[in-house]
């Protein structure tokens, strides 16, 4: 599943809930938000978070909310009766520092427990089993990281995830956004430090691709619409939306869905559907190099294969039967590597 964040450092305003709804009909499931970031206004957090679980439990999504030891207590809430939090719809609680292992047993038979997906250890579950802990309520969820330079290396990021799930938990992870940025330091909440900076839904796909990953949340606090039609398109129609520059007219010939051959080639992206409906004529034109991301159609040259429109994944000679109609887009190129056997694709061209 995928989710996204909203923070309570500022209210929640009519662009707030417009957003909330975009993602959830984008196909966003989740929801996670914080209540001990130190530079928050405390006083306002209670009211804020109480309607953002409002909106969460109208729209039957989940809420986790990240919470320190005394974070609930500065708030007027109590571990002891989370009541009002599952009332108002908090469905999790994630916990940082300062929450003994009894007490967070005793709240995983009263909703979800989100644990430090890096740090918890054989002792912490030991001590948990000791404490009767109820597993079927725990999860384990990474941590984002705002300073620069300080988040994980993806070959600890995948041996951590192997044992996690060794241990049956779901696992959860964080990309970072690309439009508004949580502060100070305003510099992308990754999980993992080579995500800072990459496009939101190229990063969640290589978490994907990475394997023992059951959730993915954007950390920042905002993504761009552009962003969000893609991850919109291969939630709701495993489709991957490739935006591109067209070169000439027969570029036209390639609108509507296409999805990838079952055989999938080494070398390119074949259109299933693009020979079925394939123009009469298809002439040779000005011949050029294809490298990696070229758009192209086979002319009436190739004889039976005319018609093909491919998408090359890699650098390809100048071929007299072969047409380019285009290119995709430097920062959609990365895409190209996750489209495999029978993936869905849409190309959408420039203006």
């Amino acid at each position: 599943m995928f989710g996204f964040s909203i923070f309570l450092n500022e209210e929640l305003s009519e662009a707030t809930f417009d957003y909330m709804e975009a993602m959830k009909n984008a196909g966003f499931t989740g929801i996670f938000t914080s209540i001990h970031i130190p530079e928050d206004d405390e006083r306002h957090t209670l009211t804020r978070l109480k309607t953002l679980a409002n909106f969460a439990k109208r729209h039957s999504m989940e809420l986790m909310v990240d919470i320190s030891g005394n974070a609930l207590n500065k708030v007027g809430l109590d571990f002891k009766d989370v009541t009002p939090l599952l009332e108002w719809g908090v469905t999790g609680l994630r916990m940082d520092y300062g929450i003994d292992n009894e007490t967070i047993a005793n709240l995983s038979h009263a909703l979800t427990i989100a644990l430090n997906a890096s740090t918890i250890s054989e002792k912490d579950l030991g001590e948990l089993r000791t404490a009767r802990a109820n597993f079927s309520n725990m999860e384990a969820w990474h941590n984002y990281y705002p300073r620069p330079e300080t988040g994980l290396g993806t070959r600890d990021f995948k041996q951590q995830n192997q044992w996690l799930k060794a241990n049956d938990f779901t696992v959860m992870t964080f990309v970072p956004g690309n439009k508004t940025f949580r502060g100070p330091l305003c510099e992308g909440l990754p999980t993992l430090e080579k995500h800072r900076g990459m496009n939101p839904f190229v990063a969640a796909l290589e978490m994907e691709k990475l394997g023992n990953i059951d959730k993915i949340f954007i950390g920042d606090p905002e993504i761009s619409e552009e962003v969000r039609q893609q991850f919109g398109a291969y939630q709701l129609d495993n489709t991957l939306i490739l935006r591109a520059n067209s070169i000439n007219k027969q570029s036209e010939f390639l609108k509507g869905q296409h999805s990838n051959r079952m055989d999938a080639a080494r070398d390119a992206i074949r259109s299933a559907e693009a020979r079925l409906r394939k123009p009469n004529k298809i002439l040779p034109m000005t011949v050029k190099e294809r490298p990696m991301g070229s758009i192209t159609i086979d002319n009436d040259l190739y004889e039976r294969y005319a018609g093909e429109v491919q998408i090359t994944k890699r650098d390809l000679p100048a071929d007299e039967k072969v047409n380019v109609v285009g290119h995709v887009l430097a920062e959609y190129q990365p895409l190209i590597a996750y489209c495999g056997p029978g993936q869905k694709f849409e190309i959408i061209w420039e203006d």
